[in-house]
């Protein structure tokens, strides 16, 4: 089995915020809460990859990415939805449609979307 991806970091204008929203939609998926490093950053690691958020190392305010989202898998609809309602819950913004299932090329897939507190789109997904 080849792995994609070694690990993903998206910037943080305040890691203590952004730990509390990532440790409240990973934790709805199943995940231990992020770990902070000696120098100040956050990682969620996995047997399948890690996810990390940082300052940014340029000194500049932490944006997204335009036209950038970074998904979690999803167990099934109902994990996407805790994951979704987690996130309004500690700091997170909803956008695009609710979350329900969406018809495309890829199939029948379940999606959720939101904001994370400095504005990265992050997504659930789970595949019908």
């Amino acid at each position: 089995l080849a792995v994609m991806f070694s690990h993903i970091m998206v910037g943080a204008n305040s890691i203590e915020e952004s730990k509390k929203f990532y440790d409240a939609v990973l934790g709805a998926l199943g995940h231990a809460p992020g770990v902070i490093d000696p120098a100040g950053r956050c990682f969620y690691i996995t047997e399948t990859g890690i996810f990390s958020i940082s300052v940014p190392i340029d000194g500049e305010p932490a944006g997204p990415g335009n036209g950038s989202t970074v998904g979690f898998a999803a167990a099934d609809p109902a994990a996407a939805d805790a994951w979704h309602a987690a996130g309004l819950e500690n700091g997170g913004v909803t956008l695009e449609d609710p979350p329900g299932v969406r018809e495309g090329n890829g199939g029948k897939l379940y999606l959720a979307y939101l904001r994370d507190p400095a504005g990265n789109k992050i997504c659930a997904l789970h595949r019908m």
